[in-house]
């Protein structure tokens, strides 16, 4: 055991057999990366410590890093974004890797909806079953034909993975509608220069403060033809979404407009913004509404979060809309399981990050095994986020698991399921405690796509399950985050 130990915030730290801890080996030995770090904290007493944990949380409140929930509250009840201070260190080489499986993700994802809207070869060729695609809730026909500026339908992509116990980085899922958490890296790294600077001088932590002028290039690169100074802007649903604060974030530091759907308005195929100096013309729009409230005259007829008339002037090719809408039937998480098949038969490489071995219940032989172990298997919605609609079998009781097994064969395509992977932990603060515990992290990465520019965020968001035991890392779920440090040494 090292010496470390004797420091009041991590004395009680205990590593568990047969999961794997990020910062500590086998006997409580601190892994190399991580010993002058560990080495820093644990100078600090717990009272110092909780002197700078309070700093760090009123930097948050007062520049309104927050997010809402909305279980007990339609409008949402808005919560400090919860952030701990000790940060998750991944080696460059490691990064690497990551990196280069991301991108390869990002290209296969976009020669497939491609493909899915236009020639359709990949189920010609029955790489991906028919009615799989045909019953998604996220298949969008409009888009039948029809191939966006640069030939890019996701500009931006998050996807998550998670470290087994094995020490291997799996794909948890895939995020390629609106995915958000960016602004709370960027957020979490500015917390963590203001109160630890000094450790920035002793570590070569790559940067991750250029994601909002990159995401600005990446939106400029796919405008329209004939586009030389191209107009972008962010479109919210409004103050009262979860997500309000990384709207406006992203939009004041892209130097962009954020607006809202009854600030646009369409005419002869052409997108405006009211200003005060009068109409302006739009000519991309990072859009932050999911498909099905963008336009009344295509979508749901009472959405007023959208602008009428906007898909007519996308498919006119006046416009560009981020992500392009139809994006969604990708990140399916029954059509998650076919992203290798799909990554071997665009791109005829070896996928170079697996997926989480994946049960699909809509298969009679997946579905007579899910409901045969469901106290074994996490159960999910193919089209939920953020946590919700999670089903996890060796919490649940036995009237749990017989509504869960009504639940899959009401509606079998509409779940698959996973076995229990073991999230890998991280030693985080519990300020109920005073000290250091053992809790279940996983890895959220931001990948941007553009004509021309590739990029993967230096990182990406650690999120990290607070409660004990939990595997559930969403901050809509009780969740909070890491700083994540990418370091050559």
């Amino acid at each position: 055991m090292d010496p470390i130990f004797d420091s009041a915030l991590f004395q009680n730290y205990a590593t568990r057999p047969g999961q794997f801890d990020e910062v500590f080996a086998r006997n409580n030995h601190i892994k190399p990366v991580y010993s002058d770090l560990i080495g820093s904290f644990s100078a600090l007493s717990p009272a110092e410590y909780r002197q700078l944990n309070e700093y760090a949380k009123r930097s948050f409140l007062s520049q309104g890093i927050t997010f809402a929930t909305y279980n007990q509250n339609p409008r949402g009840i808005e919560r400090i974004f919860p952030f701990d201070l000790l940060p998750r260190i991944i080696h460059k080489q490691e990064w690497e890797v990551i990196e280069r499986g991301m991108i390869q993700r990002a290209q296969a994802m976009d020669l497939f909806l491609h493909d899915l809207y236009n020639d359709k070869k990949v189920l010609k060729d029955k790489i991906i079953p028919l009615e799989l695609i045909h019953s998604s809730h996220h298949l969008c026909r409009f888009m039948e034909g029809f191939t966006p500026p640069g030939n890019t339908y996701c500009h931006i992509s998050g996807t998550d993975l998670i470290r087994h116990a094995d020490g291997e980085y799996y794909i948890l899922e895939d995020n390629l509608r609106c995915p958000s958490g960016v602004s709370y890296v960027l957020a979490n790294r500015d917390a963590m220069k203001k109160t630890f600077s000094q450790l920035f001088k002793q570590f070569n932590v790559a940067s991750v403060m250029d994601y909002p002028s990159v995401l600005l290039e990446v939106l400029q690169s796919v405008c329209p033809a004939g586009v030389d100074d191209p107009v972008c802007v962010l479109l919210t649903p409004g103050v009262y979404n979860s997500a309000y604060y990384e709207h406006s974030f992203l939009a004041q530091s892209m130097g962009v407009e954020l607006v809202e759907g009854r600030d646009l308005y369409v005419d002869n195929d052409f997108v405006y913004m009211n200003t005060v100096y009068g109409p302006e013309k739009v000519d991309v729009v990072y859009r932050r509404i999911d498909d099905d409230f963008m336009d009344p005259l295509v979508f749901l007829a009472d959405s007023v979060l959208g602008v009428p008339g906007i898909m007519s002037a996308y498919r006119k090719g006046n416009v560009t809309l981020v992500n392009a809408p139809g994006t969604g039937v990708a990140d399916d998480k029954a059509v998650y399981t076919y992203i290798p098949e799909i990554i071997r038969y665009y791109l005829d490489q070896e996928p170079l990050l697996k997926n989480v071995p994946t049960y699909r219940c809509r298969e009679p032989e997946h579905l007579q095994y899910v409901l045969e172990h469901l106290s074994e298997l996490v159960v999910k919605p193919v089209d939920q986020s953020g946590g919700y609609g999670i089903f996890i079998g060796q919490n649940a009781s036995r009237e749990e698991i017989e509504k869960e097994k009504e639940r899959i064969l009401g509606s079998p395509r509409e779940y698959i399921a996973q076995p229990i992977m073991a999230l890998s932990l991280h030693a985080t603060f519990i300020e109920q405690k005073n000290q250091f515990e053992p809790r279940h992290i996983d890895l959220r990465t931001f990948t941007l796509k553009g004509r021309d520019v590739q990029y993967v965020l230096s990182g990406g968001l650690s999120r990290v399950a607070l409660k004990e035991g939990s595997l559930i890392v969403n901050s809509s779920q009780g969740g909070g985050s890491k700083d994540t440090w990418i370091i050559n040494d």
